[in-house]
């Protein structure tokens, strides 16, 4: 894998993507407050989400420990839930809308029939889908073979938006340290410590809940593997 397939861009204005509710006609606007519950897994066994705005963590949690793994982080142009859609099984996971979010909930059976029969959806959902796994593989990769430092650069190499010629960072520029921490299966205090290495190497900047990309070459040589 080379620096760039780390780098993804954020979802435009102007990608299709964003068109795909209007494909659907028997559809649901939902506003979700920061600090909510968003669907559960009762909903997606019925229904599909289209995410208009804001951002929604999907993780999962160890009962016994009470420790966290975020598995993905939703948000405008996403889809969920695509596991329980394609095999129709009950999928466990926990929903937290961290920043107010709009989502397009659609019944479940009418996208089963969009991706048998209509091949714009088809154009926009395998794509995604693919993406998703591939996004899932980096995950396991990730956690499997490198350390936290790695996986905090990894996660931000991932998370830089180049788009208009400008170079940041989106999706987790405004996560808190603990919500870093689930990303990359640590704890906060150890994201915390790396965190301040990575700046101290002049590679980011840090404020309140804020992480500032502040030399890509630094970070692309730092990937380098």
């Amino acid at each position: 894998m080379s620096n760039q397939d780390l780098i993804h861009s954020v979802v435009t204005d102007d990608e299709p993507v964003l068109q795909l509710p209007d494909l659907v006609s028997n559809k649901k606007l939902i506003k979700y407050e920061e600090g909510e519950m968003a669907f559960d897994s009762y909903d997606t066994m019925n229904y599909f989400y289209f995410i208009m705005s804001g951002k929604i963590k999907i993780s999962q949690i160890n009962p016994d420990t009470a420790k966290e793994q975020t598995i993905s982080i939703l948000t405008r142009g996403d889809m969920f839930d695509t596991i329980t859609l394609l095999d129709g099984e009950e999928h466990e996971y926990t929903s937290t809308v961290i920043e107010d979010s709009e989502v397009v909930e659609v019944p479940i059976g009418h996208v089963r029939e969009l991706i048998h029969s209509d091949a714009k959806f088809k154009s926009f959902f395998f794509p995604y889908l693919a993406k998703q796994m591939r996004d899932s593989e980096e995950l396991a990769v990730d956690l499997s073979l490198y350390d936290v430092y790695n996986r905090i650069l990894r996660l931000i190499g991932r998370n830089i938006d180049t788009n208009g010629g400008v170079t940041k960072l989106n999706l987790i520029d405004n996560l808190s340290h603990e919500e870093l921490a689930s990303l990359v299966g640590s704890v906060r205090k150890v994201v915390n410590r790396n965190l301040q290495k990575l700046k101290d190497e002049g590679i980011i900047e840090l404020s309140r809940k804020h992480i500032k990309l502040k030399n890509l070459k630094h970070l692309l040589d730092k990937l380098k593997y």
